[in-house]
């Protein structure tokens, strides 16, 4: 099937400048994630988690759930496959790909788990359903069938249908500590506007690169 006649012209936004730029990446992100926000964009916090594990890379979509200067924070079971795999390698890679404000943010880093403190703090605030799914699901197992996962879901309903449900032990979240940010922005003709945010000797510092 040849597709090369599907393309798009990027015309959304003015050239990108370097004045332009917060001197503080967190502080960009938070300002691109508002406006990304306020346009109404599908799921604005969901990224794509790449990791890298003996000379194989893997990619899968998560959700973001708490951002600050001290990184990205993500929730999963400490089972999964992308948490064995950052056991192994805790060096991963982020995308937000924004398609429909012609904008995608890319940061690398270092993933560790939070503490179970705060892993707590987040599981009490998800509905009570989605914290039965947690129980629920042997993530990134082989299983027969669905009906097998509902019916784990039933007995798991049934087991914390009194009082609060209790973390998990194999749930947990995972924060990210960047190192390194880029910044793409559409732009006519191709020649889109990429910068990034690389920390070297204390300092971010900010460099065009070419698209």
């Amino acid at each position: 099937m040849d597709i090369a006649h599907v393309r798009n012209e990027f015309t959304a936004h003015p050239p990108l400048m370097r004045e332009d730029l917060l001197e503080k990446p967190v502080a960009q992100f938070e300002r691109w994630f508002n406006e990304a926000l306020s346009a109404g964009v599908v799921e604005p916090n969901a990224f794509v988690l790449g990791t890298c594990v003996a000379k194989r890379s893997f990619q899968r979509t998560v959700l973001l759930k708490y951002f600050d200067e001290n990184g990205f924070v993500f929730f999963t079971n400490y089972h999964s496959q992308k948490a064995q795999q950052i056991t192994q390698n805790p060096q991963v890679s982020m995308l937000f790909p924004w398609f429909s404000l012609q904008r995608q943010v890319r940061i690398e880093g270092r993933a560790e788990k939070i503490s179970s403190a705060q892993s707590l703090r987040y599981f009490l605030s998800r509905p009570k359903d989605s914290q039965i799914g947690a129980w629920s699901s042997p993530q990134s197992k082989v299983i027969d069938n669905r009906a097998l996962l509902l019916n784990q879901w039933q007995n798991m309903k049934q087991r914390f249908a009194q009082g609060e449900i209790p973390l998990p032990d194999f749930w947990g979240g995972y924060r990210i500590h960047a190192d390194y940010y880029e910044f793409w922005q559409g732009q006519p003709n191709r020649l889109h506007d990429r910068f990034r945010y690389r920390f070297d000797n204390q300092i971010w510092q900010i460099e065009r690169l070419a698209p």
